[in-house]
């Protein structure tokens, strides 16, 4: 397993390193693809769960979605998207339109429960939308920030994927090597409070290097690497939850060693967020 788990990485990591330094519009498009892959996977653990919903509209409807969360601002400061956001007139659409088209079932629960797995289903991995959001409306780097030849969108994903990388890396090794008592073990019976500690720790660790490496105050990595890293471990759980439902062990197997690629996002899907807000709220 971990011999699978290495060559994996050995795969993985050039390809997703390429794809940053290749840009915007190649990011965009691999968070895209690994939407789709994982909306794919989120529809067949609803299934196997007894939620059946509309799985290739959903997977469209979540790719869509994300991909609607990379329109950049000087496009949404013009009609139509200075109406309203286009992330929320797809995600509205489509909800509305899987509705309608659940109307075609002959028994109204069969209907309704499409119709609600559908909507969570592309809702739960639009969430990635975040992701390219961050990507489109980050704020931009003092002159002098050691990263700045990124570019603000680029250099706070780095933040992201950094804090998010370390919180897991950290919470498997505290885990492994402290952990004891046990915390919400009906979800995941794996999760401990020395694991919590620890991947919370090295968020922040992490986080305030690439505070610094941006330009701002490495302070700034508490709050961010705190926020971030529990907002991983509650995605983390999330999916968990989804799976035990669903009687799955991993969300698939497209990554040897690895599960499938739910597996691999699960945490950025509540992270992606909570590292938006913040940058809204606090980093501008």
């Amino acid at each position: 397993m971990l011999r699978q788990r290495l060559a994996s990485a050995a795969i993985l990591v050039p390809v997703v390193v390429a794809v940053f330094l290749l840009g915007e519009a190649w990011i965009d498009a691999f968070v895209a693809l690994v939407a789709g892959l994982a909306a794919w996977e989120t529809f067949g653990l609803l299934a196997a769960a007894g939620y059946r919903g509309f799985a290739r509209y959903g997977v469209a409807l979540a790719v869509a979605v994300v991909l609607a969360g990379a329109v950049p601002a000087s496009w949404r400061a013009a009609p139509p998207w200075s109406v309203v956001d286009p992330v929320l007139a797809v995600l509205a659409l489509g909800w509305l339109a899987a509705g309608v088209g659940a109307f075609a079932a002959r028994d109204p629960r069969e209907g309704f429960a499409a119709w609600v797995a559908t909507a969570f289903g592309a809702g739960y991995v639009g969430l990635l939308a975040f992701a390219a959001r961050l990507l489109a409306d980050a704020p931009t780097l003092p002159s002098g920030a050691a990263l700045g030849g990124l570019g603000g969108g680029r250099g706070w994903v780095l933040v992201l994927v950094a804090t998010v990388w370390a919180y897991d890396s950290f919470a498997y090794a505290f885990g492994r090597a402290f952990g004891r008592r046990r915390f919400l073990e009906h979800i995941s019976p794996s999760k401990t409070y020395a694991g919590l500690v620890g991947g919370v720790g090295g968020a922040v660790v992490v986080a305030a290097v690439a505070m610094t490496a941006l330009g701002r105050s490495p302070v700034e990595g508490i709050p961010a690497g705190v926020l971030v890293g529990l907002a991983a471990q509650a995605g983390d759980l999330a999916e968990s939850m989804l799976k035990r439902a669903a009687g799955a062990k991993d969300s698939g197997h497209l990554i040897p060693g690895h599960g499938g690629m739910l597996d691999r996002i699960d945490s950025f899907l509540f992270a992606a967020p909570v590292l938006v807000v913040y940058v809204a709220l606090v980093a501008r």
